[in-house]
This record gives structure tokens, sequence and C-alpha cells, in this order.
């Protein structure tokens, strides 16, 4: 008896452990192109989201690997053997490519379907945890089955480490050459951006400012199926009118080894850029999230291993049919794209504004003005697909201000009733504001000093104006400056 009474004691503190600290919101159920779903993925998210493309091939139509590997590498080889910069032989990519045709229709969706992808590959050549080496691997597998190499954009960026690149600079990060958490970068690159417009074309500009209000910690449990390596909540980016019912895509962004939200916080949430460029594009943003694992479990071909860095399976802790359809936290990931791809538009029933017009352009302004619609309590201004006004509208015009000059945007109106539904969108007016469009620069630290846009502190490059930190000074580092005023610098690009 004393012996079962310690049993359930334990169930019960591993339950609390396990258990979320609030009550987390269910996945909402959106309206969501369906023919539009992406995923990708750092490090063991890069394997998880090359496996994605393979085994959902029907449902994903763009991949995006930052410092993976190839499809069932580790299925076949030990993990050490798909990272640390190893050659990936052609007789290993044979065997990988013998489960692919094996599964085919079976186990995976169909094969035939990959050669319809969009495919963004990305490492760096400072990158020693995983390589250009198992990289290049990716890219020949990709081309083997039938991806063209118009739809394969594959950037290999000198000086930059195992880190996801941004271009522009958040709290807590680490150097661009550097191998640390969060292991998240100014690389003076903006891999989310590229990513994304590989997948969907020229982009809106980003959102630098998303609203706070959009980020939802939702509950992971109803998909786990159990599974030791989830955690208890995930997290999702939604703008403001995909919630109104404005019909959206959905992206999978994958976190890396160590950088779920228990161990690193919201960064890999927030300071990615994914969000940014969601809340100007109408994409839903997926972020699921592991847990750290330390029970030591068989698995395909690296004998017993724990998961202490909360990875996404890519070497079959969870299973033999770890990169199949039915592997545990592949099924779960998609059944979380399901869900939120399972609503529909609507909301309110009133008509979409007509007559929408800008006017009275200047460097940093535009406004906007529409005619009224019978029954409109308010009105929602949305620019590039994100709503720009705070509080309710509820004159007939708004002045969308923080513009940048000489920068082509779209708007939209939507009217909301008494009740706060939306009705229908309106069609886009565009408008162009005035002044000169900011210059970038991209180049090595060291170009960017003699060419007299930074200056060299403490054997770092300074931007001049602003004085950000650009990374070390040397010919490695590629950076791209923007200059907003004379002799005067920031981190960042130029829409």
């Amino acid at each position: 008896m004393k012996a079962a009474r310690v049993v359930r004691a334990v169930a019960a503190l591993a339950a609390i452990a396990f258990a979320p600290a609030h009550a987390a919101a269910p996945l909402p159920k959106l309206n969501v192109d369906k023919t539009q779903t992406t995923v990708s993925g750092l490090s063991s998210g890069g394997f998880m989201a090359n496996q994605l493309g393979y085994a959902y091939a029907g449902t994903f139509k763009g991949i995006g690997v930052f410092a993976g590997g190839p499809y069932m590498c580790a299925g076949h080889s030990n993990y050490t053997a798909c990272m640390y910069n190893a050659t990936i032989s052609a007789g290993m990519l044979s065997t990988m490519q013998a489960d692919l045709n094996n599964w085919s229709g079976s186990a995976n969706d169909a094969l035939a379907n990959v050669a319809n992808q969009k495919v963004y590959l990305f490492v760096g050549t400072s990158d020693y945890t995983v390589g250009p080496n198992p990289m290049n691997a990716v890219n020949t597998q990709y081309a083997n089955n039938g991806v063209p190499a118009a739809n394969r954009g594959y950037v290999q960026r000198s000086g930059t480490a195992h880190v996801f690149p941004t271009d522009f600079d958040s709290s807590g990060n680490n150097s661009c050459a550097s191998s640390a958490s969060p292991y998240i970068s100014n690389c003076g690159y903006d891999g989310a951006k590229a990513a994304l417009t590989q997948f969907y074309g020229t982009l809106n500009p980003r959102n630098n400012a998303p609203a706070a209000a959009n980020y939802i910690e939702f509950d992971q449990t109803p998909f786990s199926a159990g599974n030791p390596g989830l955690a208890a909540t995930g997290w999702a980016y939604v703008p403001a009118n995909c919630a109104g019912g404005a019909q959206c895509r959905v992206h999978v962004a994958l976190h890396g080894c160590q950088q779920n939200y228990a161990t690193i916080g919201d960064k890999f949430i927030k300071n990615t850029g994914y969000s940014r460029w969601a809340d100007t594009n109408s994409l839903i943003v997926l972020f699921p999230q592991t847990r750290v694992d330390s029970t030591s479990r068989p698995t395909a071909a690296s004998g017993s291993l724990p998961n202490p860095n909360g990875c996404w399976d890519w070497v079959g802790w969870y299973g033999n049919n770890f990169a199949q359809k039915a592997g545990t936290q592949m099924a779960a990931i998609k059944a979380m794209v399901d869900q939120v791809s399972s609503g529909s538009g609507g909301g309110g029933s009133l008509p979409a504004p007509t007559g929408v017009g800008t006017s009275s352009a200047t460097d940093t302004s535009m406004t906007i003005a529409w005619s009224a619609v019978s029954g409109a309590a308010s009105y929602r201004v949305f620019r590039g697909g994100a709503q720009v006004n705070g509080s309710p509208v509820t004159a007939t015009s708004y002045v969308d201000t923080g513009l940048t000059p000489a920068t082509t945007y779209a708007w939209t109106v939507a009217a909301v009733d008494g009740n706060g539904a939306q009705g229908a969108m309106s069609t886009a007016a565009s408008g162009t504001t005035t002044g000169s469009a900011p210059v970038c620069f991209t180049a090595s630290n060291y170009a960017h000093t003699t060419a007299g846009r930074a200056h060299v502190g403490g054997g770092y490059a300074l931007a001049n104006g602003s004085n950000q930190n650009m990374g070390f000074w040397n010919v490695f580092v590629i950076t791209t400056l923007k200059q907003t005023g004379p002799n005067y610098y920031v981190l960042g690009s130029c829409p």
C-alpha cells in the first residue's frame, strides 16, 4: 500500500510539472487558404520541416530549412553522421531515397507532390554544428526529387554560425559568428523575409511592432497524444484581419534545440522576424513547442539517447516512424495545421465600404477615406492586411502615420456593427508617400568602415550615427546598413 501511495504521488507531481501554469486558449479555427501552407525551421526544426515537407507533400507547398539535414539521414546512420559538417555520400542518399520511394502514397503522401514545392535553404559557412555539407545533401535530395533549380533558393552566408539570421537587434541575441543561446543573431540578413519571399513572392513591407494581443498561447495537449517531447502549450501569431474573418495563409515556424519557450522564453517567437512579416501579409504563424525529455530512449540508428535539449524528433526518440505521417510529432503538427485551417470566412453581415481612396500624402502619413456604410458603428482600417487603427474609427476617414518616405502602400477598410462583428473587406486603395526612399548598403563590415558608413570600436564595427554594433570588424561579417539621414545609418533593410 505504501508503494502504491508513492507511485500515485509521483504521478501527481509529474502531472503538475507538465501542466501549463495557466489555462491556455484553444487553437482557433480560422479562414485559411489551404493551398498556400508552408513550413520552415532551424536545426532540429529544419530537419523536422524537411520531414513534414516530404511526408505531407500534399499539404506543405513551401519548405524552409535553416541548417538542417536530408530526409531520414538519422534513420540509417548515427545522428553524428548527419551534422558536424559531415559529408553525406551518394550511397547514403540512395538509401534515404529508397525510403521516399517505398513510402510514397502509403506511409507518406505521393512523392510526386514534392516537385511542385518551393524550397528555401540557408546555412552559414561558420556553422560547425550542422554545416554546409549536410545542407548540400538537402539541396541534392530536392533536386533528385524533381524540384527545379528555379524553385530552390540556397544561401550559404559567410561569417554566419549556427543561428537564425535577422537584420535587427534584439535583447539577448548572440553574435552572428557564434553558435550560442538563443541562436538568433543580427547577421544583416532577414532570413524570415527570404524564406517567405521564396514561398509567396514579393511581400508587403513588414511591421516592426506587431501587436502584443496578436500572440496567442494555445493548448497543445489535444494534438500531442501524450508525447513526452511536446510542451503543454504552443504559440501562434494571428494578425487582426485573420482573426476578423479574412482569408489568410498558414506558416509553421519550428524552433531548434535549446530554443523552446521553456528555455529561451519568447525569443524565437518574437525575435526571428516571422511575426513582423505575418502582420502585413495576412499570414498566420504557428510556433509549436517541444520540451526537454531526459529519459533515455532507443532510436533508429543512434542507440539509446535522451532528448535533454528539447529537439524535434529527427533521430527516432519517439518511434521508428518518426519521419512518416504517423510519427507522433509529425502528426501533432499536422493536426495543429488542420485545426487552425478549419474555420470559414464571414463575421458580420455589413457590406464592404465603397469609394475607398487616399489623399494628403506626406513623407510619413496618408489619409484614407471611404463612403459611409449603413448600420456601421465603426470602421477598421488595414494596411497591407494588418489593422492600423488602435481605437475605433467612427468617422469615414483615417490618417495613417509612421510610414516610410517614397513607399507605396495599400489600404482596405471594413465596417463593424454594434455587436463588434466585422463585415466584408473593401477593395484596396494604394498611395505613395512623398520624400526620398532610404538607401541600403550591403557589404562586409570592413568595407563599410572604409566607405565611411561605420567606424571601429573595440574590434567591432559600429554604424555611423546610430552607433549600433554590427559585429566583428572584418571582411567576413556581411551587414546591411540603411541610411536614414546625413551620415546616419541603422541596421536593417529597405522595403
